[in-house]
């Protein structure tokens, strides 16, 4: 599959076949816009949808008293551990897991279409895939359940995802479109830096003790992961309408007979 870029071509509307699958290029008409920004919310979906998600998880574990502010600010697995709104937990993980996947994918196939298609694009997806998968098993493995399969999301989730981001910086800097490299570059830069250096106070502060403090840091943490996948909408916004259809596949005479 191939996502096409909004910049002028010179092709006769047509493109390489690749393996049985054929994508044909059309001109951007105004339905075409409208799409190109259906993908360049994708990013601002996750952003947003994840962000009231665990404050509404957060509501309700206050709400209900299964944590308790006066005694320490609770951590998101925390707030996400207890009936009901463990269940809730659990399913915005799932559903901010497809969606970062689908995110992950569709920049992957965007850098390499871009005349990108290097080793670090490859980690990149590599990367977003397994933290991807970390999110969701973050969510469906409560720390009150089994700690273990909790902890390894959290890593793969935060730590992966970190070095997905990375990751992303130097791919920013590597692709076209250069419009968006003025300012989506030093955000990332900024936002990843913030996300390092909450990473490091997370654990310390965890473990020497200052649970709050660390858990303030993870709620930030998180914030900032947010943002960074917002970030892609401004490439996302560049991605032309395109056509897919499956080629069907001329049987041989030989194989007739």
């Amino acid at each position: 599959m191939h996502l096409w870029i909004n910049e002028p071509q010179n092709e006769q509307g047509r493109t390489p076949t690749r393996g049985h699958i054929q994508i044909h290029k059309t001109r951007a008409t105004q339905s075409d816009w409208s799409i190109m920004w259906t993908w360049a919310l994708l990013p601002v979906i996750l952003a947003v949808f994840g962000t009231l998600g665990i404050w509404t998880v957060f509501g309700l574990a206050v709400s209900n008293e299964t944590v308790n502010l006066t005694v320490e600010f609770p951590y998101i697995s925390t707030c996400g551990t207890y009936n009901p709104q463990s269940c809730l937990f659990s399913q915005i993980c799932n559903i901010c897991s497809v969606l970062a996947l689908w995110i992950v994918i569709i920049r992957f196939q965007q850098v390499r279409d871009l005349n990108c298609a290097s080793r670090v694009n490859t980690a990149s997806l590599v990367l977003g895939f397994i933290s991807s998968i970390g999110i969701s098993i973050l969510g469906n493995f409560q720390q009150s359940v089994v700690m273990g399969a909790h902890l390894l999301g959290a890593f793969l989730a935060f730590f992966v995802g970190l070095a997905y981001f990375w990751l992303q910086v130097w791919l920013t800097y590597r692709a076209k479109p250069s419009q968006d490299k003025k300012w989506a570059g030093p955000a990332r830069i900024l936002c990843c830096s913030l996300c390092t250096c909450l990473v490091f106070a997370m654990s310390v502060l965890h473990n020497t003790g200052y649970r709050s403090a660390a858990a303030m840091c993870e709620w930030a943490l998180v914030m900032c992961f947010f943002m960074l996948f917002g970030i892609f909408s401004a490439e996302f916004r560049h991605i032309d309408f395109h056509e897919l259809h499956v080629q069907n596949e001329k049987l041989s005479t030989s194989s007739l007979e």
